[in-house]
């Protein structure tokens, strides 16, 4: 059984204006999805389940589903913030929906088969796919524990000139399991490696060659029982507060601690771009550029 891309698409970037996943970033008007899309089926995925909100599936599904008609099968799910257990209803000051892991939960319903989960607005590189791709295309042992995946950037491949970011920075065992993943909301460039400065006065010196998660997971569909038990504890404890967020790494970082999952590190060099502000486009037009130049991919995808 051949793997499902799922691209978490839902969220209108409010940091960057505007619906920030149909803007074009390639030499042909590519967009960053559609590299996604590209690298993920030649490393031989078939199936794309877009994870969006229902309010811009017309315009999402003209702009971007129609283009990978003969490429992949396509598929939509849909995130909502009243898509709750039974007994849980929204609070009426809750804005959004409820973060990453409550986005791929949203997609229970059409998933079926080994998937990846990605961010809609990331470039993640051809080789960060075929190393996902080779892991889902061997199932675990009968009997074994859940075994899913993280492929793993180094630190100083992601960190931005333009301010600090926050990211999950992982410990890796010798067996190339993932220990543990540290969230760590500041970590600024500095020279020979990195800070994170969320105690300006305490800041925590790191090497850069840290492997941090970027949201390119690999599950198998036993994530989403995980996930039905699981959500309804996060929102007794987390429910009425109107920002709270369910990440997907707490679950997976949950599931590692309690021994409940395995989560293979796969370690990659390729290029991680993302646009979190406007002004990290040009950056990001440029960069892909580079790559289209070095033969990586085509000038024009589809």
């Amino acid at each position: 059984m051949k793997p499902t891309l799922v691209i978490l698409a839902a969220g209108m970037g409010s940091r960057y204006g505007g619906l920030k996943q149909v803007d074009p970033v390639g030499p042909s008007g590519e967009t960053i999805m559609d590299y996604s899309v590209f690298d993920a089926v030649r490393a031989g995925f078939d199936r794309v389940v877009f994870v969006i909100r229902r309010d811009f599936e017309e315009v999402f599904r003209e702009k971007i589903g129609s283009k990978y008609a003969g490429m992949a099968a396509v598929d939509y799910a849909f995130q909502s913030k009243d898509d709750l257990p039974q007994g849980f209803s929204v609070p009426p000051d809750r804005a959004k929906p409820w973060g990453t892991a409550h986005a791929i939960r949203a997609a229970r319903a059409v998933v079926g088969a080994p998937f990846a989960a990605i961010n809609a607005d990331d470039f993640y590189g051809r080789d960060a796919f075929q190393r996902l791709a080779r892991f889902l295309a061997h199932p675990r042992p009968a009997g074994a524990k859940p075994r899913f995946a993280m492929v793993g950037y180094r630190l100083d491949q992601t960190l931005s000139d333009n301010g600090s970011v926050a990211r999950g920075v992982c410990k890796v065992g010798a067996d190339g399991l993932l220990v543990s993943v540290t969230e760590m909301t500041k970590l600024v460039r500095v020279p020979g490696g990195a800070e994170n400065r969320e105690d300006p006065e305490l800041p925590v010196a790191l090497t850069g060659t840290e492997r941090v998660s970027m949201n390119l997971w690999g599950f198998t569909p036993e994530l989403f029982d995980a996930l039905e038990k699981r959500f309804p504890v996060w929102l007794k404890a987390n429910g009425q507060n109107p920002k709270a967020e369910w990440y997907i790494p707490f679950v997976v970082d949950a599931m590692v601690a309690e021994g409940s999952a395995e989560v293979s590190v796969l370690p990659t060099e390729s290029a991680w771009f993302g646009v979190t502000y406007r002004e990290d486009k040009p950056l990001v037009v440029a960069a892909i550029r580079k790559l289209v130049e070095a033969g990586e991919y085509p000038a024009k995808l589809w």
